[in-house]
Parts: structure tokens; sequence; C-alpha cells
């Protein structure tokens, strides 16, 4: 019993100093995160109300015409809906998606900067203007998404940014001051820190089963000390 509780002290002691900081980084992010509503990480409060009137079909091209009108070829498939108050397709092609008006034909794809902070108006619930638009050929650190994207800023004191593809013309993320806040726990909480995204990584489960360990040798202490104190407890009885 003796070299089982000194054997048990060293694992518990050891463990606990290597894996002590990562479960306090758990614990601290897990705090964190849950004290910020998700609702605001995602800025789901930005996002306007969708339009709900049916489209009026007969005042549309057919989806072969207005691929033709706009000179587009080899397409895979073809989505219907709005963009900025009027219809278009969104077609499929190998190359990406090419954005038509369902209406002329023409051509709205890839956005220039005009077209893209009227997106970012359209699309954000508020009266806050677009303090800056940049232009992304490369995805960055925050968007993580693949292909260019332009990110509009706007000047509500979130730091709401939108992130619109130039290709659908649709806003494919959007970001702010909480979700960086969220993130960089998220990070500290999955261990993966590049794409902040994996938490199946061995370097994770490693420290996870180091933490597990740590908590059995923790508890056949306890188990011990408590058996311990039964029997010195009985022995006093005895004596007495």
């Amino acid at each position: 019993m003796i070299a089982v509780t000194r054997w048990a002290v060293r694992i518990h002691k050891w463990l606990a100093l290597i894996v002590g900081l990562q479960i306090l980084l758990w614990v601290l992010g897990g705090f964190v995160m849950s004290l910020l509503p998700i609702e605001a990480v995602r800025s789901e409060h930005t996002i306007p109300a969708a339009r709900t009137e049916p489209l009026a079909l007969d005042m549309l091209l057919a989806p072969g015409a207005a691929a033709r009108q706009a000179a587009v070829s080899t397409v895979r498939g073809a989505v219907l809906g709005y963009w900025n108050e009027r219809p278009v397709y969104r077609f499929q092609t190998p190359r990406g998606v090419v954005m038509v008006d369902a209406q002329s034909g023409a051509r709205l794809s890839p956005l220039d900067e005009a077209a893209a902070r009227q997106t970012a108006q359209a699309n954000y619930a508020g009266v806050a203007p677009v303090k800056s638009l940049t232009y992304f050929e490369t995805p960055t650190w925050e968007y993580r998404r693949s292909g260019p994207a332009w990110r509009a800023e706007f000047d509500d004191g979130e730091g709401t940014r939108l992130y619109i593809s130039p290709e659908s013309g649709e806003v494919t993320a959007r970001r702010n001051d909480r979700w960086r806040v969220f993130d960089f726990f998220w990070m500290l909480h999955v261990m993966d820190y590049r794409e902040r995204e994996n938490f199946n990584h061995p370097l994770l489960i490693s420290m996870a089963g180091l933490a597990l360990a740590t908590v059995l040798a923790g508890l056949v202490l306890l188990v011990i000390r408590v058996r311990r104190s039964i029997l010195v407890q009985r022995s006093k009885g005895r004596a007495a």
C-alpha cells in the first residue's frame, strides 16, 4: 500500500505540473465563452430580415437564356435568388459562381468596389456606415474560407466586419470584436493554434489523456487517505 501511495503521489504531482496550466486555460476559456452571448459573437443582430415576397417569374429570363446573354458556359447548376433587391441567377461553373441579372441577363460578378459597398450596406441591419472596404485575393486568418473576398468594416463601435464573395455577391462570414475574443479562447480551448478548428488532433488528445490520468491519480490518493483516516479513527476508538 505504501508503494502504491508513493507512485500515485509522484504521478499526480508531475502530471499536475505538466497539464495544470492547460487545465486552467480550459476552465478559463469555457468560462469566458459562456459569458459571451453566441448570437452577439455571430453578429446575428446585424442580419436584416429576409425577403418573403415571391418572385414574379413571368418577368424573368429563363436560366438558359440568361446564361447565354451573359456568355456563361459549362453551367452545372443554377440558383435563383435576390441580390441587393434584384432577382439574380447564380450559375455554378467549373471556375466558380457567376452571378447574372435574372431580368436583363447582365453579368454582375465579380463585384467591383462600389457593388461590394452596396452589398455590405444592404446586408447590415443598422445605420452605421462602412468605415473601410478591403479586397483580399487569398483568405485571411479571420475569414478562413477559400477564394477571394471583400471585407467591409462598419463604424458601429462593435468592429462589425462582413466578408462578401465577389463571385456570388453573398455575405459568407460575419465577424466582430466579440468574435475575436471568443475565437482566441476557443483556440486555447482546442489547442489548435493555426486553423483554430480541429479538436481531434494528437496534442489535444494527449493533453486530455494526461489530465484524465491526473484526476484518476488524485482519486486513488483520496481513497487511500480516506481509508487511512477511517483506520486511524477506529484505532483511537478501540484504544479509548
